[in-house]
């Protein structure tokens, strides 16, 4: 009998209980007032004289007037250096421990984002509260007793001047507590190895030892790591030695694209949980069955604003004009994609995260991502997010039965002519490129008027290559590393896009 894992289960439940409704919009008045307190000595506080925001009879609406909105690099050259520095009371009070060096989509140079204590705490609360919202789902008390494989960047963090540096899923695993370490797989010394294989190779050595009943991370890499465990053991399904496997929480990228392929390494079906945690926080997670959204975590240390998702209000780059409108979640309507900007206790100010947000229910704050603003494919005018894009994938797996990893476009000349030049990534490797090409010419023609009227004027039509999900792997080791936070571009500018293609030809 499940003993310790009925009391936890137990005490799980009677934490709901006991919990009141939400209520987001009241939760975001106080979280923005919090952060103004805790910030108004600062250099950044005394320049925006957040004192005189906090006294005033709207403090959203001045807020929102007084601060600029910041991208990474303005965000940076102004402030955050100085925090970098080592200088004191910048952005937030004191000098954080720790920096986040940000490698979501692979490219040459993290950001240094800090991290500061608050930010820390905030991230371990918002982890409980995704435990305790396991009540919602049908879940045996004797889950409560398993173990959880965490697979995310090295532990073993640099040491620089007087922080530490590195991935964010790294600085959370090194901050578990105490009580939660009989739990925690693959344990600290495997964790702290920086190789991704040997650390790979490590869990499949040590896998028949554990009895894991749920898993963290980036589908992609989860995946890989899934099939060299099922590969060093000669299994024909993870659940041939994890048979207790109920529970993937899933993040960084949408599951969705991976579904398929993730599907065929289980013996039986699994909860798949979404979460939101980016370098600058942990924004939101999935909290109840019967829906695919994240509920944003409204009253932990982060307020949140919108800029609607329109092309007047977006540079080339992706970062948003000066005068773009924000919304707080009070003003917010239902589907319809903004831009999400985030103020925190690390001392990020109407800060652009990268990411564009779609709400699915206003009232419980739940959101769904819908792509990211430099993922944005609109050169010759088909307005293309990645959710759209990723739509078009599974309707080819859906249509050919095949499974795909991996994709990348962009929006390249082929003489005088604008294609859209997709590449997938499936071990499938005898599909028929043009077929793929029209299901997805006429999946995107029908879903996005955009497109449709795009195809009639300046785009000329759909090219695919399909290569093994490996060449995508080692581009993301060849640009940064292999696992952690670090995702593929799904849109690529031409410039980079060549690079791609001539990786391709040579691997």
């Amino acid at each position: 009998m499940a003993i310790i894992g009925n009391i936890i289960k137990a005490f799980i439940d009677l934490k709901g209980t006991i919990t009141s409704e939400s209520n987001p919009v009241e939760e975001q008045k106080n979280a923005l007032n919090n952060l103004l307190n805790e910030a108004k000595d600062t250099a950044f506080g005394k320049h925006y004289n957040f004192q005189e925001i906090l006294t005033d009879e709207n403090p959203l609406e001045k807020f929102a007037q007084t601060i600029p909105y910041h991208d990474y690099e303005a965000m940076k050259d102004k402030w955050w250096n100085k925090v970098i520095d080592g200088q004191k009371d910048i952005t937030w009070p004191g000098v954080p421990d720790y920096f986040a060096l940000s490698s979501g989509t692979t490219g040459k140079e993290s950001k240094r984002i800090p991290v500061t204590d608050a930010m820390v705490d905030a991230i371990r609360q918002a982890g409980i509260n995704q435990v305790f919202a396991l009540k919602n789902f049908d879940l045996p008390a004797d889950f409560f007793e398993k173990e959880i494989l965490m697979l995310g960047s090295s532990t073993d963090l640099i040491e620089k001047d007087e922080h530490l540096e590195g991935e964010i899923s790294g600085i959370s695993a090194s901050n578990i507590p105490g009580w939660f370490s009989g739990y925690y797989k693959p344990g600290k010394e495997i964790a702290k190895i920086d190789d991704w294989d040997k650390r790979v190779k490590k869990i499949a050595e040590k896998a028949k030892d554990w009895d894991i009943g749920a898993l963290s991370g980036i589908p992609s890499w989860i995946e890989l790591m899934l099939e060299a465990v099922i590969k060093y053991h000669n299994l024909d399904t993870i659940h041939d030695i994890w048979p207790n496997l109920r529970v993937f929480t899933s993040g960084g990228v949408a599951f969705g694209p991976y579904e398929k392929s993730f599907n065929k390494l289980l013996g039986k079906p699994i909860l798949v949980l979404d979460t939101y945690l980016a370098s600058e926080g942990f924004l939101a997670f999935q909290d109840r069955p019967d829906t695919k959204a994240m509920k944003l975590i409204t009253d932990n240390g982060i307020y949140f604003e919108f800029v609607p998702f329109k092309p007047e209000y977006i540079n080339q780059d992706g970062s948003i004009v000066n005068d773009a409108p924000s919304l707080t979640i009070a003003d917010v309507e239902l589907n319809q994609d903004y831009i999400l900007i985030i103020s925190t206790v690390s001392g990020a100010w109407r800060y652009l995260i990268g990411d564009t947000i779609a709400f699915t229910n206003i009232e419980r704050a739940e959101i769904i991502i819908t792509g990211r603003t430099k993922f944005f494919l609109n050169t010759v005018g088909s307005q293309l997010s990645v959710n759209k894009l990723d739509s078009a994938i599974k309707h080819v797996e859906e249509k050919l039965d095949v499974s795909i990893t991996e994709y990348t476009i962009c929006a390249k000349r082929f003489g005088e002519d604008f294609y859209h030049s997709w590449y997938l990534g499936s071990d499938q490797m005898d599909t028929d490129n043009d077929k793929i090409a029209e299901l997805i010419d006429a999946y995107l023609s029908e879903a996005n008027k955009n497109y449709s009227v795009a195809r009639s004027k300046a785009l000329a039509g759909v090219k695919v290559n399909v290569v093994s999900p490996k060449v995508f792997h080692e581009w993301s080791n060849a640009n940064k590393k292999k696992g952690g936070q670090v995702k593929m571009e799904r849109v690529m500018g031409e410039d980079k896009f060549e690079e791609w293609e001539t990786f391709v030809k040579n691997n």
